[in-house]
């Protein structure tokens, strides 16, 4: 059973399938899996939300799609499939083609992904004319248009600005309408609200929320943020030392969560009427070396009996729409 088939996306016409998604790293002690088996799917229009704590696989799952896992021994296995091509099957150019056009990524330093020595025009400019058949002064106007669309004041005039000379969230809103330069047909942002204020990352997921909307653009939002996921996400995929744990429908998902580990993060949000108190997860995710048998959660879940310590439950039915790799997922066990 693929995650796929069982946290599908309804009507919404698939344009990214990911099947068996492997990540391994090269060790004394042989291939180390930092992302294990990982199956979604994202339709058009829709946005997926993957969580998970610090080290559980979610930007390295994300970097894989496209090939850009920045450690050479990496060894990337499984299929992705965007508009029926395997993207883990192309050769080099024919991927660089897709990537910026097609597919768009934004990562979450913007100030890092923006070149230092070059106006942020140039850049945005350069983004569509590796793409786009049009004439200079065509994609000029656009550079404008684009950066307005996006939010930037005076857009004609701070397109002749260096990346430096824009705050943090100014330089998100650049990345973003570099990602909607070309229309592309998905977006991945990588934790794309980290270190803005409040207000600008409310405006910066507006702008992510309306291009799905508008464009039909499927989205892939990695984020840490449980609040941030269930403003804006449809689906939502819990990620765990490199596993999906849990899958579905984001209200499902947020208010019947039948996996201690999602059980557990959503423990740990704060409630509006200020009523319970906060509760940790105890220890910390397990390192590439020290992965447990069994469930990978055992050492940390407060419900586990014996055989979580040897059996690795498999992601099944707990609903019609709703996944989850527990033994006990569905037996009323810790609710």
């Amino acid at each position: 059973m693929t995650l796929g088939s069982v946290a599908g996306n309804g009507e919404r016409r698939t344009v990214l399938e990911v099947r068996d998604l492997t990540v391994s790293f090269p060790s004394d002690d042989g291939w180390l899996r930092a992302v294990d088996g990982v199956s979604f799917d994202v339709g058009q229009g829709e946005i997926v939300g993957l969580v998970g704590e610090s080290g559980a696989g979610k930007s390295l799952t994300s970097e894989a799609l496209l090939r850009l896992v920045r450690c050479p021994p990496a060894r990337v296995t499984g299929t992705v499939r965007f508009r029926g091509q395997d993207l883990l099957a192309l050769t080099e150019p024919a991927l660089e083609r897709i990537r910026g056009r097609d597919i768009a990524m934004i990562f979450q330093n913007p100030s890092a992904s923006l070149n230092p020595v070059f106006r942020v025009g140039d850049q945005v400019h350069e983004a569509m004319a590796l793409h786009l058949r049009e004439p200079g002064r065509t994609l000029r106007q656009r550079v404008v248009e684009i950066l307005g669309r996006v939010g930037i004041p005076s857009a004609d005039v701070r397109q002749r600005d260096y990346p430096h000379q824009f705050s943090g969230g100014m330089a998100q809103r650049v990345m973003i309408g570099m990602a909607m330069a070309c229309a592309p047909s998905l977006l991945i942002a990588d934790e794309p609200t980290t270190a803005l204020d409040v207000t600008i990352q409310a405006q910066v997921l507006a702008l992510i929320r309306r291009l799905a909307r508008e464009t039909g653009t499927a989205v892939l939002l990695v984020s840490h943020d449980l609040g941030i996921v269930s403003q804006m996400c449809h689906r939502v995929l819990v990620m765990y030392a490199g596993k999906i744990v849990e899958a579905g429908p984001v209200r499902t998902l947020f208010r019947e969560p039948v996996h201690p580990y999602t059980r557990g993060l959503l423990g740990c949000l704060p409630r509006t009427d200020g009523a319970g108190r906060l509760e940790a997860i105890p220890g910390t995710m397990p390192g590439l070396r020290a992965i447990p048998g069994g469930c990978r959660f055992h050492p940390r879940c407060p419900i586990a009996e014996a055989r979580c310590a040897t059996a690795s439950p498999a992601l099944r039915l707990v609903a019609s729409d709703h996944a989850a790799a527990c033994h006990l997922a569905g037996l009323g066990a810790g609710t």
